[in-house]
């Protein structure tokens, strides 16, 4: 059986129960941009602010790119930064098992900034935080998980992926790694095809378990 060496989270609705949040301005923006497509808030999740961009905020309403950004940065400034149950736990007894931890997230610096603010102990729970800046390619590409097992000095097949996203789900399987889904964004049903076993939040959830899937 090969050994768990590494655990790799991804941040909204993973780390932090933050997806309503966004949910919420998601849904503001869609209504002023697109009142054509009613309930596209929740068809971007998991999706990163450039492929929203991309494919709702181009052509014509590429100008309002900035105005959005601005009120998105403003909008997680003041959002509230509440862990999944369980989670520091969960950190705590990886640690004590000599599991290293680490963050892989397509959010910015100034997103992580208002984290940072909100939660002063965030840095101390993780071996190395990725963030977009450290990455080539989106989930789902794999760019980023192979990147954070370079970074940890492990192998994928030593790594473990918390995801909650479509994307960031295939990013972990394309990336040759085991992979929990958390069903706060998506169903469980719905996740299970891309994850090896579904949790809600990371209550009774322990290494022990954890280095089973290996």
């Amino acid at each position: 059986m090969k050994r768990l060496k590494a655990a790799l989270f991804d941040l909204d609705g993973v780390v932090f129960d933050t997806e309503p949040q966004y949910t919420v301005f998601w849904g503001s923006q869609c209504r002023l941009y697109h009142p054509e497509h009613p309930g596209l808030e929740h068809e971007i999740k998991g999706s990163t602010l450039t492929q929203i961009f991309d494919r709702w905020f181009s052509g014509p309403l590429a100008d309002e790119q900035a105005a959005i950004t601005e009120r998105l940065n403003a909008f997680e400034a003041q959002m509230q930064y509440e862990y999944i149950g369980g989670f520091e736990q969960l950190i705590a007894d990886l640690h004590a098992h000599g599991v290293k931890t680490a963050v892989v997230t397509s959010s910015n610096q100034p997103k992580m900034e208002s984290v940072y603010r909100a939660q002063p102990g965030f840095c101390s729970l993780f071996d190395a935080i990725l963030t977009s800046e450290d990455f080539e390619y989106s989930k789902p590409h794999p760019d980023c998980y192979l990147k954070a097992a370079e970074r940890l000095d492990v192998q994928p097949d030593e790594c473990i992926v918390f995801e909650d996203s479509f994307n960031g789900l295939k990013a972990g399987r394309a990336a040759g790694m085991k992979v929990v889904g958390l069903a706060t964004t998506n169903a469980a049903d719905v996740i299970a095809p891309l994850s090896d076993i579904q949790i809600t939040d990371y209550v009774g959830t322990d290494s022990r378990q954890l280095m089973e899937l290996l």
